[in-house]
């Protein structure tokens, strides 16, 4: 049985795991990836001690502090559950495999929320996709629909406009991003947006060849002739795997107080996944290296 199990790779996880390792806590981070939402970030500007860093580039950073210290680390697994056992908590993997800990740390994140309409799942990875970042270069030199209305949505778009032939943003809401962000996409010239439409189905026999979207004003709906399709309309928390466990706030989200506890004694939470508000690298990771500190108190109370 390991002291502390931390589930979640992201700022929040590698952060814990930091500080648990410098703690001399024996230490488990099961990981379905490295970086989370960080890695489909292109730039990132409000990270202390960098004026601006690709997102990959400061997840490797990050990575290579964790390399430093001896802690076990299972990367690829993804956890379907974690179930409260005497003496603590097992965490037990969609292959099966499970983990014994006497304290778990949930850093699991979010993950892109779906528009559930005719045609995406059917499509999706054949022209629907959910990162900008990862997927953008494929459909260089094509029309392709960004579709949102916040700061994901607008990066995505400013992205997407600088190699794409022509980018339709459709948005239910009037844009909703940070000023600075609006205003670079009115300098786009290749950009048509249409705000207070609603995605109605993506269109395409194996692969994307159009969206339908319907103006929520008149009810008219039109056809954009799109052959890439790139969801941006926030982020569910990823707390499935405890929904069993405690009861989540109103979003999904794992409720915490100030010492990331959340009301199951031993279960500490960080970063996205929980009801913290502002979702930004540099709470996340502040707040993982919190949850770590007061696991560490936590064990010791235990021990003593």
């Amino acid at each position: 049985m390991y002291e502390i199990i931390i589930v979640g790779g992201g700022p929040a996880g590698m952060a814990a795991a930091v500080y648990s390792a410098r703690k001399r806590v024996d230490t488990l981070l099961i990981a379905s990836d490295i970086g989370g939402q960080v890695n489909w970030t292109s730039g990132v500007e409000n990270y202390l001690g960098y004026q601006f860093i690709e997102g990959r580039d400061l997840i490797a950073k990050f990575q290579q502090q964790v390399e430093q210290f001896p802690i076990a680390k299972k990367i690829g697994p993804k956890v379907k559950q974690i179930k409260k056992i005497e003496g603590g908590f097992e965490v037990v993997c969609e292959a099966g495999e499970a983990y014994q800990g006497k304290v778990v740390l949930l850093a699991s994140g979010k993950r892109p929320r779906r528009l559930n309409v005719e045609g995406e799942m059917e499509l999706t990875g054949r022209g629907v996709t959910y990162c900008a970042i990862c997927d953008g270069p494929i459909f260089a030199g094509q029309k392709v629909a960004v579709i949102g209305g916040g700061n994901s949505a607008i990066e995505a778009a400013l992205d997407m406009v600088k190699i794409a032939e022509h980018v339709d943003m459709v948005s239910v809401t009037p844009l909703s991003g940070d000023a600075i962000m609006i205003e670079k996409l009115a300098e786009a010239k290749n950009l048509t947006i249409y705000t207070e439409y609603q995605t109605e189905k993506v269109l395409g026999m194996g692969l994307v060849d159009g969206i339908v979207v319907k103006n929520m004003k008149t009810g008219e709906s039109r056809q954009l002739d799109d052959t890439g399709v790139f969801i941006e309309i926030g982020l569910a928390p990823n707390s499935d795997m405890v929904k069993d466990l405690l009861k989540l706030n109103h979003s999904g989200e794992v409720p915490v107080n100030c010492s990331c506890e959340t009301e199951i004694p031993g279960l500490f939470a960080a970063g996205d996944v929980t009801n913290v508000p502002e979702k930004q690298i540099v709470i996340a990771a502040g707040e993982g290296a919190k949850a770590a500190l007061q696991a560490h108190k936590y064990l010791q109370r235990m021990k003593g």
